[in-house]
């Protein structure tokens, strides 16, 4: 029972990186300036533009990784470092974000979940 419920854990805190990647993208593809507002809306933050591809690109692979149970106990410690270097830098809600990466860290401590790639491969050798 417990793998499963570690399982729903992973699934849901995947959640939070994969659909923050679906509503960027449908706000770039319904308004034409989307994707420059977004660089704009980091620059507010004091985070240069440059930054906003990066920021999609890790949050889709590590969203994903951790959806797929893909190197669980890796993804989530890159996870875990990456909510907190982005909360320091674009001082978002420490608190909230504190509480994701102590969800991250637990799937770290505890990356034995069912319904994972890691799982297949172990199945397999």
């Amino acid at each position: 029972m417990q793998k499963y419920i570690a399982t729903a854990a992973r699934v849901l805190l995947s959640q939070l990186f994969l659909v923050q990647v679906v509503v960027l993208i449908i706000g770039f593809t319904s308004n034409p300036d989307g994707y420059q507002q977004y660089q704009a809306g980091l620059g507010s933050l004091g985070l240069p533009g440059i930054f906003a591809p990066l920021i999609i690109l890790v949050n889709f692979v590590g969203g994903l990784a951790l959806l797929l149970g893909y190197k669980t106990k890796v993804s989530a410690l890159l996870m875990a470092i990456y909510l907190v270097v982005l909360t320091l830098l674009l001082k978002l809600p420490v608190l909230q974000y504190l509480a994701i990466v102590g969800g991250l860290l637990l799937l770290y401590a505890n990356p034995n979940t069912a319904c994972s790639l890691d799982n297949c491969k172990k199945s397999q050798q």
